[in-house]
């Protein structure tokens, strides 16, 4: 991908993300609003789509692979705002480090993940079969996977599954085991 046709995309999806705000706000009132979910769902896919036509050569969406979308993915960390430290780095390792330093910016795991998980869904939505879901492929779980592990160990921070909290019990007022008789004050 050369550099104009990296600039279009930026221009792009700037423009995709201003116009997304305000049809939000149009739709608002006019009664039937679209979830915070879902415009978020139209404006990745939006992209993806922009991404696809700027490929040299372009992309048919029938002909897109999971190879593509680690690409893609790839491509986005230009874009990333979390520090990911090389294992030569004095700061690999700390979650907050005391000074800056050289270490690439990268797209955040769990931005990622959430990234796909839209696509996945927006693929289907758009005629796609899943089984041919190129969201969904291997590969593209594999990627996931090795950002999740190197960025938890260069920025010191576990990415264990959180367990659900239960809602919590509601006391019962129950009778004083030992009856007391009238007229003690406990």
């Amino acid at each position: 991908m050369d550099s104009s046709s990296i600039q279009e995309m930026e221009n792009s999806n700037s423009d995709i993300s201003m116009n997304t705000s305000s049809s939000a706000g149009a739709s608002s009132s006019s009664g039937s609003t679209v979830s915070r979910y879902e415009n978020q769902k139209r404006r990745d896919w939006n992209t993806f789509g922009q991404y696809l036509r700027n490929h040299r050569p372009p992309l048919s969406l029938s002909r897109c692979s999971g190879a593509h979308v680690l690409e893609f993915l790839r491509y986005l960390d230009q874009f990333g705002k979390t520090k990911v430290h090389n294992q030569v780095c004095p700061f690999y390792g700390h979650p907050n480090p005391p000074a800056p330093c050289p270490c690439p910016l990268r797209q955040a795991w769990g931005s990622l993940d959430a990234l796909i998980g839209r696509l996945r869904a927006a693929y289907e939505e758009n005629g796609g079969k899943t089984e041919a879901n190129p969201f969904g492929s291997r590969a593209v779980r594999l990627y996931l996977r090795e950002v999740r592990d190197v960025q938890s160990k260069a920025r010191g921070v576990s990415y264990e599954k959180k367990k659900r909290k239960r809602p919590p019990q509601q006391l019962t007022a129950s009778p004083p085991t030992h009856p007391q008789p009238p007229g003690e004050v406990q």
